[in-house]
């Protein structure tokens, strides 16, 4: 496979390697360069968090209400999920 830098700075991905890694358009990349060459990789959408720093969240927002099936739960991201389509944001 074969591509073109633009005058832009802009690189085509083929539509291949677009679809084997699911990247649509709106997909944030990371650049890194390599001693072999540039690599691309899908930015993560979070920061990394720690085991005590999701346990200090826990602790000072305590949920009091009745616990959330997975069900429940799954809905709830999807629709998260369709709004943020529905916006534009991936």
């Amino acid at each position: 496979m074969e591509t073109t830098l633009s005058s832009k700075g802009q690189v085509v991905l083929p539509l291949s390697v677009r679809q084997n890694r699911k990247w649509e358009p709106g997909t944030r990349l990371i650049v890194e360069e390599t001693e072999e060459g540039v690599l691309l990789r899908p930015a993560k959408p979070f920061p990394p968090t720690t085991f005590d720093e999701l346990m200090a969240i826990l602790e000072k927002n305590k949920y009091k209400g009745k616990p959330k099936t997975l069900a429940e739960m799954d809905e709830a991201i999807a629709i998260g999920v369709r709004d943020r389509h529905a916006r534009g944001r991936y």
